[in-house]
């Protein structure tokens, strides 16, 4: 998508698949808040990104929504089959530090956040 005759495209394909032109942003890493019906005006916020940058990924997402759309649910699959992947390898790695006591360090913090998790089961 381009913004105007003389400008640089909004979107490129990037290695990393669909990307702002000009950062390491990936429409994937949006989309989780345009499903999410953020407003625009948020998720720009939140990426740092301009007017122009959100508008033109706003446009492209409508201008091409099944093809983002399935590249979506590829990355989504990418990400939790790795997502498992990494938490089979590091198993025994969580279970021995789930095993683990707590630290001596900063009893009276231990204590406070002992009585928060009461507190909060208790709800």
């Amino acid at each position: 998508m381009t913004d105007g005759a003389d400008r640089q495209p909004t979107i490129t394909r990037t290695d990393r698949g669909l990307s702002i032109t000009g950062t390491r942003i990936t429409l994937y890493a949006l989309m989780d808040y345009v499903k999410a019906n953020w407003p625009p005006e948020r998720i720009r916020e939140l990426y740092n990104l301009t007017d122009e940058q959100i508008a033109g990924v706003m446009q492209y997402i409508a201008e091409h929504h099944d093809e983002v759309e399935a590249e979506y649910q590829e990355v989504l699959v990418e990400a939790d089959e790795q997502r498992r992947y990494w938490e089979e390898r590091n198993r025994e790695r969580f279970a021995r530090i789930a095993a683990m006591p707590p630290g001596t360090d900063y009893p009276e913090a231990r204590a406070k956040l002992a009585a928060a998790r009461a507190r909060q089961q208790e709800e």
